[in-house]
């Protein structure tokens, strides 16, 4: 999944309007920004491997602190309590804990079955260490149905939500969308560096769309 966490994040506009996007979508993709962190710390560990699905090369070997469910409920509230501390918000907060939670069940449908439950130090608990993915990846066109199809709502109501104040407002919020869809294409038709580092340095950069979006949701205003 993709442009789908990015859909929550502009869909969470409605219900959290005071809240700028660029916070909104850095909690949706949270588990995806600690993620490279952890593979390049040498913590977590994944695969290029063409072909073990249809749609993504990626063969997640081990990432319990990123994207176990009980870790993404802890992302969840330490990103929510962080929010509380700063603005004292207690619904903006919910809303943006929930966005962290909300990405592991977004992978949980299209991911193959990779996704813990929860990290392997809780297996000394006596837990069975069971993983799960619906495993969408392996099917092009619901996949692309349902993911085109919640960035399209996605868009549909942060655009509902918000009025341009000016150019940067419309043509910065325009780019963004074009930039993700044609980086979400070329991720579907290109093959990724073989160096699983260098692919999890790449995934950082997705601070920057973070950053676009404080920027151009800054020239827009609440309707």
């Amino acid at each position: 999944m993709f442009i789908g966490h990015y859909a929550a994040g502009f869909a969470a506009k409605k219900w959290a309007p005071k809240v700028n996007l660029g916070a909104l979508f850095a909690a949706a993709i949270w588990l995806d920004l600690v993620w490279p962190i952890f593979v390049l710390m040498g913590i977590e560990k994944f695969n290029i491997s063409p072909g073990i699905t249809k749609m993504s090369p990626f063969d997640f070997v081990d990432y319990p602190l990123s994207h176990s469910l009980v870790m993404a409920l802890a992302w969840g509230l330490g990103f929510a309590l962080v929010y509380l501390i700063l603005d004292n918000n207690l619904k903006n907060a919910a809303i943006l804990g929930g966005l962290v939670v909300s990405h592991w069940f977004l992978d949980l449908i299209v991911h193959r079955p990779d996704l813990p439950i929860f990290p392997a130090e809780l297996n000394n608990l006596g837990i069975p260490p069971h993983k799960y993915g619906f495993g969408l990846w392996n099917y092009w066109t619901p996949e692309l149905l349902l993911e085109c199809g919640l960035f399209a709502a996605g868009i549909w109501l942060y655009w509902n939500a918000t009025k341009t104040r000016d150019r940067v407002g419309f043509l910065g919020f325009l780019g963004f969308v074009l930039f993700l869809l044609v980086f979400f294409v070329f991720s579907l038709t290109t093959t990724p560096p073989n160096n699983p580092n260098l692919v999890a340095f790449g995934g950082q950069l997705q601070l920057l769309l973070v950053g676009w979006a404080f920027w151009f949701d800054d020239h827009r205003k609440v309707i």
